[in-house]
C-alpha cells in the first residue's frame, strides 16, 4: 500500500499495465491491484501518448522558509531558550525578513530538535486553589 501522495512502485505499474494488456478490463485489474480505476485509465493514455511508464518526479514541493536560517535559529534559541514560537516569529520577521506563521515556526524547531517547552511543570499553588472544588452530586454550585 502506498501513502497518500506517494507513487506507485514500478514494479505494481508494469503489473497493471500487463493485465490491461492481457484483455482484463480496468474495472477487474482495479480490485486485485488494489488501484483505481481512474489511475488505470490515466497510465495507459500517458504511455500511449509519451510512452512513459514510470513515475515523473514530485512538483510543487514549497521550500521551507527558514531552511536557509536553521544555524541562525539554533543559535537564537541557544541565545534565549525561553522564547516563545510567537516571539520567535517576530525575531525572524524583523532579523532574517521571513514572515512566518504560527505552525511552520513550531514545525521548524521540532524538526531541529528544539523543545518548545523550557520549565518542568510546577506544583498547584498552595496559597490560592487553580480551580474551584468539585460539587457533590445533586448540588448547586455557585459561579464565582
Amino acid at each position: 500500500m502506498t501513502k497518500r501522495g506517494e507513487a506507485y512502485s514500478q514494479d505494481l505499474r508494469d503489473r497493471v499495465l500487463g493485465a490491461l494488456d492481457s484483455g482484463m478490463s480496468a474495472s477487474t485489474i482495479a480490485p486485485i491491484f488494489r488501484v483505481s480505476v481512474s489511475y488505470i485509465y490515466k497510465a495507459a493514455a500517458r504511455r500511449c501518448a509519451t510512452g512513459e511508464v514510470s513515475a515523473r518526479p514530485q512538483r510543487n514541493h514549497v521550500p521551507l522558509k527558514l531552511a536557509k536560517h536553521e544555524e541562525v535559529l539554533r543559535a537564537k534559541v541557544a541565545a534565549d531558550p525561553d522564547a516563545r514560537v510567537a516571539d520567535l516569529r517576530a525575531w525572524a520577521e524583523e532579523e532574517l525578513g521571513v514572515s512566518i506563521s504560527h505552525a511552520p515556526m513550531w514545525h521548524m524547531l521540532k524538526r531541529l530538535g528544539l523543545t518548545y517547552k523550557k520549565r518542568r511543570s510546577t506544583p498547584a499553588s498552595k496559597n490560592a486553589p487553580m480551580s474551584r472544588p468539585l460539587a457533590a452530586n445533586g448540588t448547586a454550585t455557585k459561579s464565582g
